[in-house]
């Protein structure tokens, strides 16, 4: 089948785009506004996109309170949403007015950041603790403006749990990191397999 994403024509009963793209990591945000109120919130449009110096992007539909927060403060933190903490994560989501705090929310403890003011998540296995470099609004072919908000953050500090690091490296099937497919699918890392760069 083909169709084009502006007419939408594909003739399904929900848009396949997010399923094709997929897997993509969950970037489980915390941030603080400028009161001091923390903010925790999934986005599953997340990534890395480079590792010198270590960035991390996350994209938002709507100016949300992680974007407003980040904006004004500068700090924010990428806690890894794993298996074991899918249900917090899934009520973190929704959708409640600035002054609710999803930690309270979904009962999951703050810990204290090192080099930001924002908190982690305590059970997170592994956080990174970034600083604000932009957001982009982004735009259309046509050049019009879109409600949708990319913003970059280098990583600072990084947490790791101990437990989770096997022969001096990070095993992802003890924690099992949580990602989005489409529609209301998730899964998770049970398994990993090795392939090394061919030489010619």
């Amino acid at each position: 089948m083909f169709y084009e994403t502006e007419k939408n024509d594909h003739g399904l009963p929900h848009n396949p785009f997010k399923a094709i793209v997929s897997p993509r990591p969950i970037g489980w945000i915390s941030s603080l506004d400028k009161e001091g109120r923390a903010n925790l919130a999934p986005y599953s449009f997340f990534n890395a996109v480079c590792d010198t110096p270590p960035i991390v992007m996350f994209s938002s539909s709507g100016y949300k309170d992680s974007v407003a927060n980040i904006d004004a403060t500068g700090e924010f933190v990428c806690n890894m949403a794993s298996l074991d903490l899918k249900d917090a994560m899934n009520q973190t989501s929704a959708a409640v007015s600035h002054d609710i705090s999803e930690f309270d929310l979904s009962g999951l403890e703050m810990a204290a950041s090192r080099l930001v003011k924002a908190p982690r998540v305590a059970r997170a296995v592994t956080a990174l603790e970034c600083k604000h470099l932009q957001t982009l609004r982004l735009k259309t072919v046509e050049g019009n403006d879109t409600d949708n908000y990319v913003v970059f953050g280098q990583v600072v500090g990084v947490h790791i749990d101990d437990a989770m690091i096997v022969d001096g490296m990070l095993d992802v099937t003890l924690f099992k990191p949580l990602s989005r497919l489409g529609y209301k699918d998730y899964a998770a890392v049970t398994e990993v397999f090795q392939m090394g760069r061919p030489k010619v």
